[in-house]
């Protein structure tokens, strides 16, 4: 099954809408997506499938939007994802404003890790976000990816307090971030350059910030050709472990 997107031909899928709906969201299938320079967004209901098929089935019916194989009963259930164009961040490029750059380097004490608590920042990063498009099965998929290796967290702590994060998936030379949150202004903000730091140092070289928004251009991101992302993707690259040790969040300022 993670062999389904072996046929996509993502030089001529929409950019502004799903690629291809269905199969199974297990963690090969999603490991092999993110390979592949696509990402799920799952149905948070029966409703919101619906609403899939309302508007898709013309395109599906067309082939402009592929059906894959393994949808069971509901293959609107899933969509997956390539935007065209792609926003992407250097890992030095994560921008945390002049203001809180002196915060951190004047004392603000806060600490962060890497894979610490994966769960907890997936939890938080669908806490009260309606529709959430993390649903229980997604993240039971993601979760056994961070048990493998291939997902990664990073945490931002107040004393004992997790107070920021954000999760993605190593796919080669990119990092695909999938979400963030903040308990404290600022603190996501914290975790991606965070994260960015460490994958760097694992060999990593780019993170992928999924959709092009005005909070991720603020973020550092630039916008580029889905194809220019999928060569970068593509790209050989020797990535090791990423470092998961707690640090001074004091030393991203």
């Amino acid at each position: 099954m993670s062999g389904a997107f072996e046929r996509l031909d993502l030089r001529r899928a929409p950019g502004d809408g799903p690629v291809a709906f269905g199969a199974e969201l297990g963690a090969d299938v999603l490991l092999a997506a993110y390979r592949r320079g696509l990402f799920p967004m799952p149905a948070a209901d029966d409703y919101a499938s619906a609403f899939n098929e309302a508007r898709f089935e013309e395109a599906v019916a067309a082939g402009e939007v592929a059906l894959l194989p393994g949808a069971g009963d509901d293959p609107y259930a899933l969509a997956w994802w390539s935007p065209d164009p792609r926003p992407v961040i250097a890992p030095d490029g994560v921008r945390l404003g002049s203001r809180f750059a002196r915060r951190l380097r004047n004392g603000l004490r806060w600490w962060t890790s890497a894979d610490r608590a994966f769960a907890d920042v997936l939890a938080a990063c669908a806490q009260g976000r309606q529709p959430t498009w993390i649903t229980p099965q997604l993240s039971d998929a993601l979760i056994e990816l961070r048990e493998r290796g291939a997902a990664h967290s990073a945490e931002v702590w107040e004393g004992e307090e997790l107070i920021g994060g954000v999760f993605g998936v190593a796919a080669g030379p990119v990092l695909s971030l999938d979400s963030m949150f903040h308990r404290r202004p600022v603190a996501g903000r914290v975790a991606v350059a965070d994260l960015a730091a460490r994958f760097a140092a694992a060999g990593g070289r780019l993170l992928d910030a999924q959709w092009d928004t005005p909070h991720v251009r603020a973020l550092g991101a630039t916008a580029v050709p889905r194809e220019q992302y999928l060569s970068a993707l593509a790209a050989p690259a020797d990535v090791g472990p990423l470092p998961t040790g707690a640090l001074p969040a004091a030393r991203l300022g």
